[in-house]
């Protein structure tokens, strides 16, 4: 774990605009808001759920008969990692000297998956971790992801974790990144989405999170200008589901709003994140340290990456008594 003695990091959520006509328009944007956000002194930065090059807004308002076209212009868009796309944000951080969590649809030979890059100060790429179950109408876009990168990454800033969306509805996940020491958690959510109800819930949740953990969240979520809505859906009774459900904050381990949250348009959340606050709320309530009862409740995970295929020694029969991703350590 980072020292967090008299440490200051400012750090920034983004609400902005996707360009839904180019990937190559939604990573300038991406580039240009990393060097906004450097101008203003910012350290670490988080972009919204599967920012790049967009979220699949067409999913939620399309039956799955005409999702087609849209779903394989997503797939022909989406990058692959490593690629162009993360050599770019990779030179951009180095460049800036600053950490990036970055949301993106990952292509994988044929399939897509909802993925949360975090790049160091030094443009390193230090996790790739896939969303574990993708919500709802999702599941018509993307695959499942694995444990394998539920874990949090030291950075310049501290030990960095993320989740998308959702995931910060499975507790035991969250709890993963909580064992995992995580002292600031990054979330995303696409925003321009379902309603003012989703923003409300939102906001709930990343506070219970902070709380609970004794950790910062900086939480960024999409925005969609009203042109991109016409552009996915002429239906105007359908537009409605693609407005509101944006609630970009930055939450400190007490609960607290360190800046106003920003609702509606774009722009940058930015505060100061005193890293003095993680003790002072631990050392009232450590959910993984001495408010924990381990002998009690505990958390088993499967870390291996998700596999395909199992490489068995020479001469070895096949056993199927545990999933091809491996057995459990005896």
């Amino acid at each position: 774990m980072a020292d967090t003695k008299q440490k200051t990091v400012r750090a920034a959520a983004a609400q902005i605009a996707p360009d839904l006509d180019s990937a190559d328009g939604t990573l300038a944007r991406v580039l240009e808001t990393m060097r906004d956000a450097a101008r203003q002194g910012v350290e670490l930065i988080v972009f919204p759920e599967t920012f790049l090059p967009y979220y699949p807004y067409f999913s939620f308002v399309l039956p799955p008969v005409l999702q087609g076209p849209p779903h394989l212009l997503l797939m022909d868009r989406a990058p692959t990692v490593p690629g162009p796309v993360t050599d770019a944000v990779s030179a951009a951080a180095r460049e800036l000297g600053m950490v990036v969590v970055l949301g993106l649809n990952e292509r994988d030979h044929g399939s897509l998956y909802n993925t949360q890059l975090i790049f160091d100060a030094d443009g390193r790429l230090l996790l790739k971790r896939r969303k574990i179950t993708p919500t709802y109408h999702e599941r018509m876009v993307w695959g499942q992801g694995d444990g394998a990168g539920l874990t949090a990454v030291d950075t310049r800033v501290g030990r960095v974790g993320a989740l998308a969306c959702w995931e910060h509805y499975n507790p035991l996940a969250r709890y993963a990144l909580m064992a995992e020491h995580e002292e600031i958690h990054c979330a995303q959510f696409p925003g321009s989405l379902v309603g003012p109800i989703f923003a409300d819930q939102m906001g709930v949740t990343i506070r219970h999170h902070a709380l609970e953990a004794g950790c910062f969240v900086v939480n960024a979520t999409g925005w969609l200008h009203p042109e991109q809505i016409r552009s996915i859906t002429p239906d105007e009774k359908l537009q409605g589901a693609l407005r509101g459900g944006c609630h970009t904050a930055i939450v400190s381990p007490e609960g607290k709003y360190l800046a106003e949250p920003l609702t509606e348009g774009e722009g940058l959340v930015i505060a100061d994140l005193d890293m003095a606050l993680i003790a002072k709320r631990k050392r009232m309530m450590d959910s993984v340290g001495h408010y924990a009862r381990p002998e009690l409740l505990s958390l088993a995970i499967r870390r291996e990456p998700a596999a395909t295929t199992l490489a068995l020694p020479a001469g070895a029969s096949p056993s199927f008594t545990e999933p091809l991703t491996g057995a459990f350590d005896a």
